[in-house]
C-alpha cells in the first residue's frame, strides 16, 4: 500500500523508524510483540540508501529509505527522493510480470521515499557468494525467466504504441537515476574524472590508455547513445550480482531504482558482466593453484545458458504473444509471411546479442576504473594479484566493445575468456 503524503520528509534513525512502524498496523502485527523489542540493524552497504532489517517475536521485514544525496559520497553530490518511486513502480510491475522472483513490497510512503519489503532469508547477495565460490544451481533459470518476462511484456512486441508510450512516461521524470548511467558508465572511466580511481600504480598505464583510445571512445558513444535514445522496454538498469539475492532454491532481484525505458540489452549485458568478472576475479581468491577450476567452469557454462535461455525464453514470449504494435501479424500472414517473420525474429535477437555484449563491456570497464567497485576484484588482497584479474578482464571488454561484431555467438564470448585466463599483462609500477 502506499503511505500518507502528509507530513515533510525526514532521515528515520533507530527510534524514529521504530515509532513509525509501530503505527501501521499490519506492519506490527508481522512483527509481533512489543514494539521496544524489536530489532533493528542499518545493514545498507549500498553506494545510494539506508537499509534496516527489524526483526520482531513473529517475524522480520526490509526496510529501504532514499537518501537526499548519494551516500556513497556525502551531500555534496545531491540526489532526488524520487528514485524510490521509480523504485516502487517498477517492484510492483516486475511482480506483476515475474512473480516470485522479487521482494514484496508491504507498504510504501511517497513522502518519506520509505519502502517496505518481506525480508529474504537465509538469502544472500550474489556477489558474496561468488566469491566465496558458491554455485547457484537455480540461478540460470529464474534470472532468465525475469529478464525475459519484464523485458519483452514492457516491448511494442507486446503492447499496443499507446499503451508504451504512456509507460514510458510513468518513468521518464527518473533522468537523474540515468545521469548517474549515463556519466559513470559512459563516460568517466575513459576522461579524467575526480571520482575515478583504479588499482594504482599497476594499472596506471592501462587507465591512461583508456582516455587515449578513440576507437573505444566512439564504441562507448554508441552505446551511450543507445542507452539515451533506445526505450524499448523496462529495464532494471542496475542488473548485477550485488542486486540479486539467492540461495541454492530461489532467486530475488531487489533494488530497481534505476528502472527507466532503456535498451533491452543493458539488463542483459549487466548480468553476463558480472559473471564474467567473478570469473577473472576468481584467480585471485585461489588458496591453491586450480582449486576453483570447478567453480570458473560453471561460471563460464552460466555465462553461456544465461545468454542462451534468456533468447529462447524470449523468442517464445514473442511467438506466442506478440501482439504489440510492431511486427502486426496482419503483415505476415501465411506460411511465407510466417517463415519471414521467424527469420526476422531471428535478425532482431542477433541485433540484440551485439548490444548485450557491448553494454557488458562497458559494465565491465566501469567497475575497474570508475566510482564503485565490485568485491569480486576488491577483496583480493595483494594488490597486483588484483590488478592482474582486472587487466585481464579490461583486455576482453575492449575486444568485446570495439570488436563486437567478431563475437557471434556466446561461445565466442566464454571461449576469448577462458584463454585470458592466465595471460600475464604488463603492470605499472
Amino acid at each position: 500500500m502506499t503511505g500518507d503524503r502528509a507530513g515533510d520528509y525526514r532521515i528515520l534513525h533507530e527510534a524514529d523508524l521504530r515509532d513509525y512502524l509501530a503505527g501501521l498496523p499490519d506492519i506490527a502485527a508481522l512483527l509481533g510483540g512489543e514494539a521496544s523489542s524489536w530489532a533493528i540493524t542499518e545493514v545498507g552497504d549500498g553506494n545510494l540508501n539506508l537499509v534496516f532489517i527489524v526483526k520482531g517475536a513473529s517475524g522480520g521485514i526490509a526496510v529501504k529509505q532514499a537518501l537526499p544525496y548519494v551516500r556513497l559520497v556525502g551531500e555534496s553530490w545531491p540526489l532526488p527522493l524520487s528514485r524510490a518511486h521509480y523504485e516502487y513502480l517498477a517492484l510492483s510491475k516486475q511482480a506483476q510480470l515475474a512473480p516470485g522472483l522479487v521482494p514484496a513490497v508491504l507498504h510504501h510512503n511517497e513522502v518519506l521515499a520509505l519502502t517496505v519489503m518481506e525480508l529474504l532469508e537465509p538469502h544472500i547477495i550474489m556477489r558474496r557468494g561468488l566469491v566465496a565460490a558458491t554455485r547457484y544451481p537455480r540461478f540460470v533459470e529464474d534470472i532468465t525467466t525475469f529478464m525475459a518476462r519484464t523485458l519483452f511484456f514492457t516491448s511494442d512486441l507486446a503492447l499496443s504504441a499507446a499503451e508504451k508510450k504512456e509507460a514510458i512516461a510513468a518513468f521518464a521524470g527518473n533522468h537523474a537515476l540515468c545521469k548517474i548511467t549515463e556519466d559513470l558508465i559512459f563516460t568517466d572511466p575513459y576522461r579524467i574524472a575526480e571520482q575515478n580511481r583504479w588499482t594504482a600504480p599497476h594499472l596506471d598505464g592501462l587507465a591512461a590508455s583508456l582516455r587515449e583510445d578513440l576507437e573505444l571512445h566512439v564504441a562507448v558513444s554508441r552505446l551511450k547513445l543507445k542507452f539515451m535514445a533506445n526505450p524499448e522496454a523496462l529495464i532494471h538498469g542496475d542488473l548485477h550480482t550485488g542486486s540479486i539475492m539467492v540461495t541454492d532454491s530461489q532467486t530475488r532481484v531487489i533494488d530497481p531504482e534505476f528502472a527507466f525505458y532503456g535498451p533491452v540489452g543493458f539488463d542483459v549485458g549487466a548480468v553476463l558482466a558480472n559473471l564474467l568478472m567473478a570469473y577473472f576475479a576468481s584467480a585471485g581468491h585461489e588458496r591453491a593453484p586450480g582449486d576453483r577450476a570447478a567453480f570458473e567452469a560453471w561460471v563460464l557454462e552460466t555465462v553461456e545458458q544465461v545468454w542462451t535461455e534468456f533468447a529462447r525464453k524470449f523468442l517464445d514470449l514473442w511467438r506466442a504473444g506478440g501482439t504489440g504494435d510492431a511486427y502486426p501479424v496482419s503483415l505476415f500472414a501465411g506460411e511465407q509471411g510466417a517463415a519471414r517473420l521467424e527469420a526476422e525474429r531471428q535478425s532482431y535477437m542477433q541485433r540484440l546479442f551485439a548490444d548485450t555484449v557491448g553494454f557488458a563491456a562497458a559494465k565491465i570497464i566501469r567497475r575497474i576504473f570508475g566510482l564503485a567497485h565490485n568485491i569480486d576484484f576488491e577483496l583480493i588482497e595483494d594488490p597486483r594479484t588484483r590488478a592482474v584479474s582486472e587487466a585481464r578482464a579490461v583486455r576482453l571488454a575492449r575486444a568485446m566493445m570495439v570488436e563486437t561484431a567478431s563475437f557471434r555467438i556466446i561461445a565466442d564470448v566464454t571461449n576469448a575468456a577462458r584463454k585470458l585466463r592466465d595471460w600475464m599483462p604488463e603492470l605499472s609500477g
